[in-house]
């Protein structure tokens, strides 16, 4: 999620705008409304005039909520919008930083100096803490959902800041910002990226990190993992580090988490396709399909890598990041040309057990994944999997298990073997959206739907072939564009399964508004700055047909568009007042023991006037709203009922220039963990020397770690509890 959108500021993602010609439906009209001079309609349009009311049908459809305990839930008061370098939560909440970037993980590691000279990174907290889930602990050290004061996390490390040089922060003097890099720095940079597990404990009714425990443990760049699935053993897969196809190395710009029912870690590999870099005579050297695939998958020949570690020496840790035909076999077994292939899967990691390698979980398909969200667990039923394809006019995807649940496996002792029956064994789909509410999951099966040796536009080889370019599939089958599916959450009360689309500012424009996504407008940030497409962003839900989660069709509606305020109701189609007005929706997710539905941005477009926030919202069900004419492009859609002051409001927002994203609760419900990523991010590296002009000093300012009131900004994770002792959001 750092290499967001928004609506092309620095860091917007470049890996991919899906250039495949499925349908969408024609965008018209334009109007110019409110003082950020809203536009409405297709780009390059000049109408300007006012819009008259919105045409309403009834769509029908009840309500449900989820499960409240005996405190009244969203209870709090909303907190303002906030330009200060703090982190702002409710009154009567109290927070506290549980650890950052760099903290030590091992008894032996130093403390953090924060100046650019730490090194080990390997043994320390890495960068960007993103997606992160709770593995309860007993006070024997045994696997226990239900503990509330002994865990593990798994965290999450997806990226690292960089406006113009890699990873400033990180390095002494900010870093080269020039080929070659330095060995050291790529080191560094290659550590701080991947994920680490480690153990809390609370202790006179604070929870701290344990530093020193066995259970601690990093993955990074070098760390072995296994290749799991279809792709495992895949000619496509075959490397100079594994000539069987059998292994790779690191997880890569890993975003959004799932927990599996039996107890371990998913994690999405996202971004990753911007690490690697091709010659410029590349295409002509292979001379075969995989020029399509790498086009697909962003990684034109010639294209640059972000951080320049294959420049870094002749160590094959450097090499693996150029992925040009460079050797002379047939196989690529010896050079790095199918490197790519073994990034972009969800991994799936035993929390409780460091010695077992992570397993990339081919079957469920390649691509910039963001969360993976189980559907409610029955047994005698599969398991589905929703996932979301973060990039522009990209996927949303479906897996659904051969087997079906068995509540014996939430206690297997053997959880990655658990995880090869659940994960390895399945179907993959990919989501179409109907004009009329409805939708279809459409299977992406080697052999059926033209995803075959036939397909002029690549030609299928076997399911591999299929898992590795999901992409490539869903072009072929007709899958829906959507702006950029970010976070997946199933709501526990009643299995809606929910997506974020955050942004995109090429709808209206490469790729015109339909039903799902139907909003083009233009708006003005502060003075000048035009940003024009889906600016703001809005959350999509669906139920699959009868309640079933290996249905392969579906209903839809739109929970909430995100929105200023004061847009008018022409853009702010869910009526969000000052307390509930956001941009970007990003994070998502839904609490047990609450049932409240957690949702956290990654916004450029509204931080004239606000840091990134979470909000909290008590939604509804699919189907409990109406029916829209959207003017401006003249689509219909369906939405959620409007929110209202007691089923949404804003719960915290963060520091300068920073994301919120992931998030877990204890099981009794009264602690939160919350990620806050790249405080400081807007800090230009030329002015690494001088603390003064950085955009953020949180947490140190905050009285956390090495630096004070002029600390370097590090990402974090705070702990945040309510201050009687009640649940979080009553």
């Amino acid at each position: 999620m750092n290499t967001r959108d928004h609506l092309a500021t620095p860091g917007a993602s470049t890996d991919s705008l899906n250039p495949s010609a499925n349908e969408t439906f024609d965008a018209v009209l334009s109007a110019r409304l409110n003082r950020r001079h809203f536009m409405l309609g297709t780009i390059g349009t000049g109408a300007t005039a006012v819009l008259g009311g919105l045409s309403l049908t009834a769509c029908g459809g009840g309500s449900a909520s989820a499960a409240t305990p005996a405190a009244r839930l969203l209870a709090f008061s909303p907190v303002a919008k906030s330009l200060a370098d703090v982190v702002a939560i409710p009154t009567g909440y109290s927070f506290k930083v549980l650890c950052a970037l760099g903290d030590p993980l091992t008894a032996a590691t130093a403390a953090y100096k924060n100046d650019g000279t730490d090194t080990d990174f390997e043994s320390r907290f890495g960068d960007h803490h993103d997606g992160m889930q709770y593995f309860g602990l007993s006070a024997a050290g045994a696997p226990d959902p239900a503990s509330s004061s002994r865990a593990l996390i798994g965290l999450n490390h997806e990226a690292t800041t960089n406006q113009g040089k890699p990873s400033f922060f990180l390095h002494a003097d900010g870093g080269t910002d020039s080929l070659p890099r330095l060995p050291a720095e790529a080191d560094k940079e290659m550590a701080i990226h991947g994920i680490s597990v480690f153990e809390i404990s609370k202790t006179g009714g604070q929870f701290s990190y344990v530093q020193a425990s066995p259970f601690n443990f990093r993955i990074h760049q070098n760390t072995e993992v296994e290749l799991s699935g279809p792709v495992r053993g895949s000619p496509l897969v075959v490397t100079k580090y594994s000539p069987t196809g059998e292994k790779a190395r690191g997880t890569l710009n890993n975003c959004g988490t799932g927990r599996t029912p039996w107890g371990t870690l998913l994690t999405g590999e996202e971004n990753w396709a911007g690490y690697f870099t091709r010659n410029a005579s590349d295409d002509t050297a292979r001379a075969d399909k995989s020029v399509a695939s790498l086009k697909r998958y962003g990684r034109n020949q010639g294209a640059a890598s972000r951080h320049g570690w294959e420049t870094a020496g002749a160590d094959d840790k450097y090499a693996r990041w150029n992925i040009s035909k460079t050797g002379a076999s047939a196989d690529g077994s010896d050079d790095y040309r199918n490197e790519l292939n073994t990034e972009g899967y969800i991994v799936e990691v035993d929390p409780y057990d460091k010695t077992k390698a992570a397993r990339k979980r081919t079957a469920l398909g390649r691509f910039a994944h963001e969360a993976a969200a189980f559907s409610n667990p029955v047994a005698g039923k599969p398991l589905a999997i929703y996932q979301g394809d973060d990039s522009q006019g990209e996927y949303i995807y479906k897996w659904v298990s051969t087997a079906n649940w068995s509540a014996a496996d939430a206690n297997a002792a053997d959880r990655l073997a658990t995880g090869d029956k659940y994960l390895d064994d399945g179907k993959l789909y990919v989501a179409r959206f109907n004009a009329d509410g409805t939708g279809s999951w459409i299977e992406l099966s080697f052999g059926i739907n033209g995803l075959d040796a036939g397909n002029a536009a690549y030609a299928f080889a076997d399911q591999a072939d299929v898992c590795v370019n999901s992409r490539l599939a869903g072009d072929k089958v007709g899958a829906t564009k959507m702006d950029r599916p970010e976070w997946s959450a199933v709501n526990p009360a009643n299995g809606d399964v929910y997506f974020t689309l955050t942004n995109n500012s090429n709808r209206g424009g490469a790729m015109a508004a339909d039903a799902a996504n139907p909003r083009v407008y233009t708006d003005i940030k502060g003075v000048s700055t035009v940003q024009t497409g889906n600016v703001n962003g809005h959350i999509i839900r669906l139920r699959e047909t009868g309640g079933d989660p290996a249905a392969t069709t579906f209903a839809w509606d739109i929970y909430l568009f995100g929105a200023e305020a004061g847009a008018g109701s022409a853009i702010n189609l869910s009526a969000l007042s000052n307390d509930q007005d956001f941009s970007s929706p990003d994070g998502l997710a839904f609490t047990p023991t609450t049932g409240i539905c957690w949702i956290q941005t990654d916004d450029g477009a509204y931080t004239d006037v606000t840091n990134c926030m979470m909000l909290a919202a008590l939604p509804g069900q699919v189907g409990d709203g109406d029916s829209v004419t959207v003017a401006g492009t003249g689509v219909t859609t369906y939405r959620g009922k409007q929110p209202t002051a007691d089923t949404l409001k804003r719960f915290l927002v963060g520091p300068a220039a920073c994301e919120l994203t992931g998030l877990c609760e204890t099981p009794d419900g009264k602690t939160l963990f919350v990620n806050i990523q790249h405080p400081g991010e807007t800090t230009k590296a030329a002015d690494i020397a001088d603390p003064a002009k950085y955009t953020s000093h949180w947490p140190g300012n905050a009285g956390y770690g090495a630096g004070g009131a002029s600390a370097r900004p590090r990402s974090a994770t705070i702990v945040i509890t309510k201050n009687d002792g009640g649940l979080i959001g009553s």
